[in-house]
């Protein structure tokens, strides 16, 4: 017997002049794209592109080490590499921090005393509840993201001091080398309650390079700290100022 239910169809993409009457009647949907596989695109191997100064600035330092003895026949770009990867290796040297580690008591000496003799430690003592903490810890924040070459880290006073007295915090100790380099009890050296970020650094580094942002030895630390405390004060006279003429002609 024959097969009646069978329906004609012709290549994808083609209709009847029937269906393009139905079409432009609106009693038949659009007719659909046919379909089109994408441009086939061969994979380039990244050993196959021509090395260039762009091609080297987007490789990882180990693959800048693998790359040793392939450059050799090109001195220009086994130069440019010798110095891309040193500027890898010291921003990775630089950012080693940037931000307050919470240590306890048993991680003090591992992390505080047997720091790298070439790292100054900020041990921040503190209190939950004590409004001066809170605020002395918003400065050190700020200093630890501008300072990344500088290990900043905060502990409970009495995890670090058994049966230390709330009334010496907040507390600043500064370590170097296995030793205390300065002890700061309370806000007095910061100004107080109004103590700022540019306060407190200026206060670490008045007689030791404390703070350092990794871009140069410890008498360029120190400026650069000097200098920003300078145009932060510049920067709220001139903001005050224009305040002042603002209420003035209002």
């Amino acid at each position: 017997m024959a097969d009646y239910h069978f329906v004609y169809k012709d290549v994808e993409g083609t209709s009847t002049q029937w269906d393009d009457i139905q079409r432009r009647l609106g009693n038949l949907p659009p007719k659909p794209e046919p379909f089109k596989p994408p441009a086939f695109v061969p994979k380039v191997d990244a050993d196959e592109q021509p090395k260039s100064k762009e091609w080297l600035d987007a490789r990882e330092p180990e693959e800048l080490e693998e790359l040793e003895d392939d450059l050799d026949d090109d001195r220009f770009l086994e130069q440019y590499r010798k110095m891309r990867l040193a500027e890898l290796r010291e921003a990775a040297k630089t950012a080693r921090f940037g931000s307050i580690v919470p240590i306890t008591g048993s991680d003090f000496v591992r992390e505080v005393s047997q720091a790298p003799a070439d790292v100054w430690v900020v041990v921040f003592l503190y209190k939950d509840g004590i409004p001066e903490c809170g605020l002395l810890q918003n400065c050190l924040e700020e200093l630890s993201t501008r300072y990344p070459a500088t290990k900043f880290v905060k502990i409970i006073s009495t995890d670090c001091i058994p049966n230390y007295p709330d009334r010496n915090v907040p507390t600043i100790l500064v370590y170097n080398n296995s030793a205390v380099k300065g002890t700061y009890v309370g806000l007095q050296k910061f100004g107080g309650k109004r103590c700022t970020p540019e306060s407190v650094a200026l206060a670490l580094c008045q007689s030791d390079p404390v703070l350092n942002d990794g871009h140069g030895g410890s008498d360029s630390s120190r400026d650069n700290v000097i200098e920003g405390v300078r145009r932060k004060f510049i920067e709220k006279v001139v903001a005050q100022h224009e305040e002042r003429e603002e209420e003035d002609s209002d």
